[in-house]
């Protein structure tokens, strides 16, 4: 029987620290020589998501520095369009590449997705998503000069990032074509930044400035696709509780009352690990199916013992 996973990629996965287009693809097709091996075993069919914040960021600020009175700048719900078009086509083209050479199959397709999101979600009056370039403490103060309006927070300890508002998922608009496609065996990539943030209101819709969180996007994917399992691909093999503290350890198998607990107690910083959590905690508890935390590079040893964060069910 076929094993169906929704793999979650991060857009750090994606941007290196050369944010050329060729060093991104070069990034990707790493990528996907991982994600290959799914494919390769046989009885794993793949629906893949990915984020974008760095190179939503990223564009917005080309868009800015480029703007004019005849040429100006998109919209952020835009720019997040163009975003999830150019990963969804690098990937695809990384995955029909891996997949020729191994002599698979598969068929691979992109479905540029819309995610309806609440008007009235207060995330729109508390911004926590972070995109875009990393700053440093003496960069912040002339870019917050040049962009007085914008937010930024500290990430990770990693510097400073501008955040922007990341309303929750509602419903996927393309939810029937997204099921047709996954029905007829094809690895598809989808929900891609989370999926273009709009908003339903008497027939018309209309784009939203945001950006969703791609890993509460992913978990509603794997409902609407009835995967097996929610496998959320980030920087680290294992979520720790206490991180960075001397009393650090590492969660390898939990349960899902256990895991809500934690983000109870504080322990995930918002905009970081704490989404990736929550959308794993939401996917067991409406299922009743495990999902896993862990990094592109413990691919290996998730696909041969289960290795990474485990959350099960009760």
């Amino acid at each position: 029987m076929t094993k169906r996973i929704v793999v979650a990629l991060g857009g750090n996965v994606i941007l290196t620290d050369d944010p050329s287009a060729a060093a991104q693809q070069q990034a990707i097709q790493q990528t996907a020589q991982q994600l290959i091996n799914f494919l390769a075993a046989g009885d794993v069919q793949l629906v893949l998501t990915h984020g974008n914040g760095p190179q939503v960021g990223n564009l917005v600020l080309q868009q800015l520095q480029g703007s004019s009175v005849k040429n100006p700048a998109m919209p952020l719900d835009t720019v997040g369009a163009m975003t999830q078009g150019e990963i969804g086509l690098w990937l695809a083209d990384a995955l029909n590449y891996e997949i020729s050479i191994r002599g698979l199959s598969q068929r691979v397709a992109t479905v540029l997705t819309r995610t309806v999101v609440d008007e009235a979600d207060p995330a729109f009056r508390q911004p926590t998503k972070p995109i875009g370039p990393f700053y440093t403490v003496d960069e912040l103060p002339a870019i917050k000069q040049q962009y007085p309006d914008w937010q930024f927070v500290a990430d990770a300890g990693r510097g400073f990032r501008r955040v922007v508002p990341s309303p929750k998922p509602v419903s996927i608009m393309e939810a029937a074509e997204i099921q047709a496609l996954v029905q007829d065996g094809v690895t598809l990539i989808a929900g891609g930044g989370g999926g273009v943030p709009v908003i339903e209101k008497e027939g018309h819709v209309t784009g939203v400035e945001a950006v969703i969180d791609k890993d509460f996007t992913a978990a509603k994917l794997a409902e609407l696709v009835d995967a097996d399992e929610l496998l959320i691909l980030t920087a680290v093999r294992y979520v720790a509780k206490d991180f960075n503290q001397p009393s650090q350890t590492m969660i390898k198998r939990i349960s899902v009352t256990e895991m809500q607990q934690l983000v109870d107690a504080g322990q995930f910083p918002a905009g970081s690990m704490k989404p990736k959590v929550e959308a794993a905690i939401s996917f067991v508890r409406n299922t009743g199916r495990p999902a896993v935390i862990t990094s592109l590079d413990n691919v290996q040893a998730y696909l041969a013992d289960g290795d990474g964060t485990v959350i099960v069910p009760e």
